[in-house]
């Protein structure tokens, strides 16, 4: 079965990114593209040491670096700039929020500002959610959600590290099991 050719979309320091990588060859895609509107984000880095081409945008047509690499998906992993009509249009683009959406989603609710909400509504649970990007701010559909209780001791950065081990170890499994779906494979018989 060949695996299907993936980009990253990121504009932070790249830790989904790097998971997203180190499971590529477990897993049924490669990792081809990386993109960054952050000309200082830690995922250049990330790229360079892994031997993945990378590009930094502005408002550059990324659509012929996504054909020319025969991209069938996009993994948004921290990328903070709203994603064109035509590339949602033309390929799956799958991302992963800190919170139980629709709780704490939207425009600007990203990082330690979801946490920072959820502890000053002392919320009983925060959680992930992997979605399809769809034309408004995280209001895809929910392929799934894994939530976490809320500690009475956390703060804004315990609340984001635990919910790191969940993105870390959920997010590239689905993108797993959206390139056997794109590759007709089903996810019908799949290891873990």
């Amino acid at each position: 079965m060949s695996k299907v050719n993936i980009a990253i979309f990121a504009s932070g320091e790249g830790t989904n990114a790097l998971q997203i990588i180190s499971k590529q060859k477990k897993y049924n895609y490669i990792v081809k593209i990386i993109v960054t509107n952050n000309p200082n984000s830690g995922v250049i880095d990330i790229a360079r040491d892994n031997g993945i081409f990378h590009i930094v945008i502005k408002d550059e047509d990324i659509i012929p670096f996504l054909e020319k690499s025969d991209i069938k998906l996009i993994a948004l992993a921290g990328y903070l700039k709203k994603i064109p009509k035509d590339i949602i249009n033309n390929f799956l683009v799958l991302n992963i929020h800190p919170s139980l959406l629709p709780k704490y989603g939207g425009k600007g609710m990203y990082g330690m500002n979801v946490h920072e909400r959820v502890l000053e509504n002392n919320e009983e649970y925060s959680g992930i959610t992997i979605h399809v990007v769809n034309n408004e701010y995280d209001k895809g559909e929910i392929l799934m959600q894994q939530k976490i209780p809320v500690l009475k001791t956390d703060t804004p950065f315990s609340l984001q590290k635990r919910l790191k081990i969940l993105e870390h170890s959920h997010y590239p499994f689905f993108i797993h099991l959206k390139s056997l779906d794109l590759n007709g494979s089903g996810t019908d018989n799949f290891y873990l």
